[in-house]
């Protein structure tokens, strides 16, 4: 079955470094875009950082730009985010998401940036 499964999350200082990693399973990984999104509290989901199937072309939210960096490996059907220079309103679960014809989500990570 497919899964998408996110690690990497957790508490982190502002300024700080975080990795977050998507490892996916159950379909042609290289096929797919993959990007990750963001849901803060009382908020809704928005997009961070998307990547094509072979990972040629990036965007990122203007919010990010400069500090995020994401990136994929299709040896390994994982997709990372890069996220440094940390800030309080970074705080959010991160969620992954893969997009062809179908698209499947992650069950999210919480990234908390708090001093």
């Amino acid at each position: 079955q497919v899964q998408l499964v996110e690690s990497g999350g957790g508490l982190v200082q502002p300024g700080g470094s975080l990795r977050l990693s998507c490892a996916a399973s159950g379909f042609t990984f290289s096929n797919y875009a993959m990007s990750w999104y963001r849901q803060a509290p009382g908020k809704e989901r928005e997009l961070v950082a998307a990547i094509s199937s072979y990972g040629g072309s990036t965007n990122y939210a203007n919010s990010v730009k400069g500090r995020f960096t994401i990136s994929r490996d299709n040896a390994k059907n994982t997709v990372y985010l890069q996220m440094n220079s940390l800030k309080p309103e970074d705080t959010a679960v991160y969620y992954c998401r893969a997009a062809l014809f179908t698209i499947y989500w992650g069950q999210g990570t919480q990234v908390t940036v708090s001093s």
